[in-house]
């Protein structure tokens, strides 16, 4: 028995925001004084570093268990099978549900939950929960479905990453512009087909670095010191990641029979452009090897970080054709690798 994606889908929203968009707010130093920089400049020394030239922000009127519920549609129209057949629905997030214009996060029910009411599962047998995970949430998912069905709790999983980033971040802060929704599915199951999950590896540093990652008050002093927003200190991060993401990439690889010089893609959660290209070095320079062209296909240019959706919406755009000089066949073998909020960092290998 192997256990293998049978199954992709995503959704994209249709509301492009370019980087012009933030030319007129007002960034703010954390301590409230007004940055001593143009936007202009912001706004270039950004791009220079993430690689980000716009993103996508959710339609007013849609949930993150909206848009999650229309990736998971197309999941299950790809795979081709009865919905009714799924044993578990883990969805992937951090914020739950939060309106438009509103502070405060919706999760009861459960963001799973709503998702299998919205495919009008009637099967009591499929169970659905919400994994809070960081960015690395929707792997971890795939991690957890497979332990379910390597054990015979399990044969077939619906995994989600799903996130309206837009919704929770303070737009006086020129991190805010990192941040973007969009969300990712993915059918997993057991099968006689060759290859599939392979091997994988997670971990979790909270000893010292719990909080790299966290909900703050905004820059702008005169808003309510009640409200939250997303924060992070981007180089505590950037250092961490180098050090660790490399490292668990290596211990999964290794655990393996694949050689590192057998992967064609690797699929690594699209945060920051700098920073993926610097792990990506990190970890071939452990085997003592260059980086191969064209081994990293990204789509963090256009649609920005949307944390636990970045890499299941990469996955079925690259299984699709989508990404430009980027392709992907049978018998290929890829990596997925992820850091966020936590800190969390893991990785699988897979076989397509």
């Amino acid at each position: 028995m192997n256990i293998k994606i049978t199954g992709t889908g995503s959704y994209i929203p249709t509301k492009e925001i370019s980087n012009s968009f933030f030319l007129n707010h007002v960034f703010l130093n954390d301590d409230g004084t007004v940055l001593n920089l143009s936007n202009e400049v912001i706004i270039d020394k950004f791009k220079s570093i993430t690689g980000i030239e716009e993103r996508r922000y959710a339609d007013d009127e849609f949930l993150t268990s909206d848009i999650a519920t229309i990736a998971a549609r197309e999941a299950i129209k790809s795979f081709q099978g009865d919905p009714e057949t799924l044993d578990y629905i883990i969805f992937a997030h951090n914020f739950g549900n939060v309106k438009k214009g509103t502070i405060q996060t919706d999760l009861l029910p459960s963001l799973a939950s709503r998702v299998k009411h919205n495919l009008k599962i009637k099967n009591q047998k499929c169970v659905a929960y919400d994994m809070l995970f960081g960015c690395p949430g929707w792997v971890e998912g795939l991690i957890q479905a497979t332990a379910f069905i390597k054990a015979g709790m399990a044969k077939k999983c619906l995994i989600i990453g799903a996130e309206t980033l837009s919704r929770v971040l303070d737009i006086h802060d020129r991190d805010s512009m990192i941040y973007s929704d969009g969300a990712g599915a993915t059918i997993l199951e057991a099968t006689e087909e060759a290859g599939g999950i392979l091997s994988n590896e997670s971990a979790s540093f909270t000893f010292e670095d719990a909080h790299y990652l966290f909900f703050g008050n905004s820059f702008n002093k005169k808003l309510d010191a009640d409200v939250r927003y997303i924060k992070m200190y981007g180089r505590k991060i950037y250092e961490f990641a180098l050090l660790n993401v490399p490292n668990a990439m290596k211990v999964c690889l290794d655990k393996s029979d694949i050689k590192i010089t057998q992967i064609k893609k690797i699929l690594i959660h699209q945060a920051n452009e700098k920073m993926d290209e610097a792990i990506i070095n990190r970890f071939y320079k452990l085997y003592g090897l260059e980086v191969p062209k064209d081994i990293m296909p990204m789509s963090i240019h256009t649609l920005g970080n949307s944390s636990v959706a970045t890499i299941p919406t990469l996955f079925d755009l690259l299984t699709k054709g989508k990404i430009e000089n980027h392709h992907i066949n049978k018998g290929d073998v890829i990596m997925f690798a992820s850091v966020g909020a936590g800190m969390n960092v893991n990785a699988i290998v897979y076989q397509m």
